[in-house]
């Protein structure tokens, strides 16, 4: 069995008595359906032919209430098949989704560096919709199939063998037939799911942006683009219906053409006294039951299909293996003072030849306050990415507290670093639920203390509905000045021994920027903090300022140290006063 096959039968352990169950009840039904033609022949051959007309009714009578009995039990099967079936197959796909969600959530930014959203989110939602049935409907249509084929096969047989050879001298090209067109329906599927996955994307990226597109009136332009990825799809869907029409088509033709046999052979049977007509009408009942099943399993290759591609393109993601995870003897953080050093650190995106920098060495002190700076480009937030392992080293170490960061949890080492980003990111939601982020189990209370000590109380307050004011997707509703002082109140309530500013201000007003600066200055006092700094005049009381170029460390020293090198970060610093100077 391939190792595919067993991660799929796997999701059925948890639900194996329902499974049973639904098995169970699909074998009955199945059996059921053989009953019916046996009552019939018995009523035609045996019942009409040797009985009286009064004697014959009722026993007419009593099969009928036999068959009704027989329906009423079938109709219970099918509704049990349907129902808890059907919900079999929902909880499997909602244990796959949970698992490939979990998995996302396992997956460094060095795989989301190269993915889009909407294809991510099409592996979650669209690639495991058929699943559902097929988790469902396999195991029984198998079951029902062959149960049906094998009962029929064995009594028409007991009818008539030479026409039962007839019959099964087509089923097998029909076999054929199916497996033929069974490798161009999985390619035809699979194309449809990448389809609808850019549909998603392009959608994802739309809407994202939709404020963009709007300052720049390019509406028409995301049209065409749109309009170009909708015509893919259709074409994509043109393809697989045509192939899907061709298998409907000829398994309609295969089924005509057994029935057209039967008759023309049966009626040759009867003209030769090789058979009788109560049987040959039995017999093009149990037809039905014969070709029905041949059917099923048939078109359960068409379910098969799409559910497999399904399945397929979530293993894709199951299979990425997290490159950022923790040893097995990784150890929890405790009284964490903030010493952090860099020893001989090198960086290295994994498309790239290059490397981002390399020979970083830093020795940082508990509650140092330290600001990154130099042009673009050179690795700055790169560097800061190292310290909570959202990527990991090429070469080098870095230690917290003498320790390697790669020894530590990682639950461990990011709970105990505070990060502020220029590109704040706040969930749709209230203003509550964003600050209580940083601490899951933070009273009303504590969130409120967080936030005034971020300078953000006074306009939550003055929110139409206060704390509890939902703030729209990404907080689209409140300032650059106002997200970015919630994301400040996030990480108060956090209380991190070590702090990370990514450009905090970079994007603030004069104004805005004042009160931020103050609430990250607040922030900061004893605590081991990176600053990475776009505007010079907001690290000038910084105790070490580190000047990154792209052969690593070019400087260090304080502001005024620095200026009286008269090297680059004089020029820097020089740049922006005049640029300062040019905009007043």
């Amino acid at each position: 069995m391939s190792s595919k096959a067993k991660k799929f039968i796997s999701y059925y352990k948890p639900y194996k008595g329902l499974f049973f169950a639904d098995m169970f009840f699909a074998l009955m039904a199945a059996a059921i359906t053989l009953v019916y033609p046996m009552i019939v022949r018995y009523i035609t051959n045996t019942v009409l032919v040797q009985y009286e007309v009064h004697e014959a009714l009722q026993i007419i009578i009593k099969l009928t209430l036999v068959m009704i009995g027989l329906i009423i039990i079938e109709c219970g099967c099918k509704f049990f098949i349907n129902y808890q079936g059907h919900m079999m197959g929902a909880k499997m796909e909602y244990d796959m989704r949970n698992e490939i969600f979990e998995h996302y959530q396992k997956l460094s930014f060095n795989f989301y560096d190269n993915q889009k959203t909407g294809q991510l989110m099409s592996r979650v939602t669209n690639d495991l919709f058929d699943l559902t049935e097929l988790c469902h409907h396999g195991p029984e249509d198998i079951v029902i199939s062959v149960i049906k084929f094998v009962g029929a096969f064995v009594i028409l047989l007991f009818i008539n063998v030479p026409l039962t050879l007839i019959v099964f001298s087509i089923i097998p090209i029909m076999f054929v037939f199916a497996y033929k067109l069974k490798g161009k329906m999985h390619a035809a599927f699979k194309r449809n799911r990448e389809r609808v996955a850019d549909i998603n994307a392009q959608i994802e990226d739309n809407l994202s942006g939709i404020r963009v597109v709007k300052s720049f009136a390019n509406e028409e332009e995301e049209m065409n683009k749109f309009l170009a990825s909708n015509a893919h799809f259709v074409d994509a869907k043109r393809h697989s219906y045509f192939v899907m029409s061709i298998f409907h088509s000829g398994l309609g033709a295969f089924t005509t053409l057994i029935n057209v046999a039967v008759i023309i052979g049966g009626g040759v049977f009867i003209v030769k006294d090789i058979i009788q007509l109560s049987d040959l009408v039995t017999y093009l009942l149990y037809i039905n039951n014969l070709v029905d099943p041949v059917k099923q399993l048939i078109n359960f290759t068409e379910q098969f299909q799409n559910g497999i591609t399904g399945f397929d393109r979530f293993l894709e993601i199951i299979h990425v293996k997290p490159d950022i995870v923790d040893k097995p003897d990784a150890v929890d953080l405790e009284n964490v003072k903030g010493e952090i050093e860099f020893k001989d650190v090198a960086y290295q995106y994994n498309d790239t030849i290059s490397e981002v920098f390399h020979h970083i060495d830093l020795h940082v002190k508990p509650g140092e306050y330290v600001a990154l700076v130099g042009p673009s480009g050179v690795g700055k937030t790169t560097m800061c990415s190292l310290i909570p392992r959202f990527y990991d080293v090429t070469n080098g170490s870095i230690t917290l507290d003498g320790v390697d960061i790669r020894d530590i949890s990682l639950y461990s080492l990011r709970k105990n670093i505070g990060i502020v980003q220029q590109d704040v990111y706040l969930f749709a939601g209230t203003v509550m639920d964003n600050i209580r982020y940083g601490k899951m189990d933070a009273t009303d209370e504590e969130i409120m203390e967080a936030a005034k000590n971020a300078n953000a109380h006074e306009f939550i307050m003055e929110l139409p509905d206060g704390y509890n004011t939902y703030i729209g997707q990404r907080g689209i509703k409140l300032s650059g000045g106002q997200k970015q002082r919630l994301s400040i109140a996030r990480v108060f309530l956090k209380n991190p021994p070590i702090l990370i500013f990514d450009e905090a201000t970079s994007a603030l007003d004069n104004e805005s920027e004042k009160v931020v600066q103050e609430s990250l200055e607040k922030l900061a006092k004893n605590r081991t903090t990176f600053v990475i700094a776009h505007r010079l005049s907001t690290i000038r009381n910084a105790e070490n300022i580190i000047v990154l170029t792209e052969d690593g460390i070019s400087e260090k020293g304080t502001h005024e140290e620095l200026i009286q090198k008269n090297g680059i970060y004089a020029e820097l610093y020089q740049m922006t006063f005049r640029k300062s100077q040019t905009q007043v």
